[in-house]
């Protein structure tokens, strides 16, 4: 017990500039929100806890799924499309403390959030160094949709099970990172991003481990594999990497199995429901067709070029990524968020959100702010932290994330 909690606080004091600095950004955020609010006399709690999807997922936290929605035109929207752990938080929550399933949702994302910079900045330092992990986490803080991770949304709690479960990956836990990954599975559709990260590291260490020479294995028996990918230990370990492997996958499957079982229409019946949203992956051709539109008049081709712009940034980080040699996992987890995000069919405002879990994009970034002298690295954070939350206090008012 007390080699667990010796590691614990080291690892604690290790992260504890980026989470205090991630802490100070989102308090920055919330405090802007506030005072935007009431000038509009509007609430900003309610913003945060009770607006958009916030209200779905306490609807099905209190009552259960089958609630749904029709439309005018005919379009269905079922509570069977948002994923069960969040309202299973909520939930508890609310059964053993006084908080209202708002409340708890708010609670949930406060702590995930929290978790989740940790997570990030855990796989940094681990690639990268401290410097670059602290980095990485307050980019991820002033996202210009940060103040969603503030929100009684999803994005939190996923981006922390994601992270820690790469971080798993990296560090040879195999079981524990196929545990994240199923709990990932059971927060948002996009947890696929999660096994296929663990897939493709698991594969590819079984594949190195088939390659290797006996004796290279013989000589390090008890060795995880490398956060790039090196070969992990055969026997037992071997054993955990399947475990882990088969774990990842098994919350997306249970949950969209119960769906189809539960609407008749099969194992692809949760397809059904996203249809009725209108949602589904069309490989980008919606979304491409969206941005052609925009270039019909003066005014909005302005906004055309900016989405092309935002759309152009995120493939150059990608690429950049790959050529600085990120890990087998983070690339393939990035790369799968990214896909998802920009070839769904609809709700196009909504993809710089679904882009945030997508941290390992932004270390590209994080290194070369770290290679910035300190004074000028947090002038750079901090105006971009004000311009992030006046910009998230400005959005929640107006617009908001469908």
């Amino acid at each position: 017990m007390t080699d667990l909690s010796t590691r614990l606080s080291t690892r604690v004091r290790r992260a504890a500039p980026a989470l205090l600095g991630y802490a100070a950004v989102r308090v920055l955020g919330l405090l802007v929100l506030a005072l935007w609010s009431a000038a509009r006399d509007k609430s900003a709690y309610t913003l945060l806890t009770a607006r958009w999807d916030a209200l779905w997922y306490t609807r099905v936290a209190e009552l259960g799924y089958g609630y749904e929605v029709r439309l005018p035109n005919g379009d269905v929207h079922s509570n069977l499309a948002f994923f069960p752990l969040l309202p299973w938080l909520e939930r508890g929550l609310h059964a053993v403390t006084p908080l209202s399933y708002a409340d708890a949702g708010f609670l949930v994302a406060v702590l995930a959030s929290l978790a989740a910079a940790w997570g990030i900045f855990a796989v940094t330092d681990l690639v990268y160094g401290r410097r670059a992990g602290i980095c990485a986490v307050l980019l991820w803080a002033v996202l210009p949709v940060g103040i969603v991770q503030s929100m009684a949304y999803s994005e939190s709690l996923f981006t922390a099970l994601a992270a820690w479960a790469l971080y798993a990956v990296l560090t040879g836990r195999w079981p524990t990172a196929g545990a994240l990954a199923l709990l990932a599975g059971l927060t948002r559709p996009v947890g696929l991003a999660v096994v296929a990260a663990v897939w493709a590291a698991g594969i590819a260490s079984f594949v190195r481990d088939r390659s290797a020479a006996p004796g290279d294995s013989a000589r390090s028996p008890g060795r995880a594999p490398s956060p790039t990918g090196g070969p992990a230990p055969r026997g037992a370990s071997a054993a955990r990497r399947a475990l882990g492997m088969l774990l990842a996958p098994l919350g997306a499957a249970g949950y969209v199995l119960w769906v189809g079982h539960r609407t008749g229409q099969g194992p692809l019946g949760y397809l059904d429901v996203q249809a009725g949203w209108r949602n589904g992956f069309d490989g980008g051709y919606a979304f491409a067709r969206f941005v052609a539109e925009k270039f019909t008049s003066f005014p909005s081709a302005l906004a055309g070029v900016g989405l092309i712009t935002g759309v152009a940034l995120v493939v150059w980080l990608y690429v950049v990524c790959v050529r600085q040699g990120q890990p087998l996992p983070l690339l393939v987890y990035a790369g799968v968020v990214t896909a998802l995000a920009l070839c769904a069919s609809s709700y196009f405002g909504s993809k710089p959100r679904l882009l945030l879990p997508a941290f390992p994009l932004l270390l590209p970034l994080a290194l070369a702010l770290a290679r910035l002298r300190t004074r000028r690295s947090v002038l750079v954070l901090g105006l971009v932290a004000v311009a992030s939350a006046a910009y998230g206090a400005f959005w929640l008012n107006g617009s908001g994330p469908p």
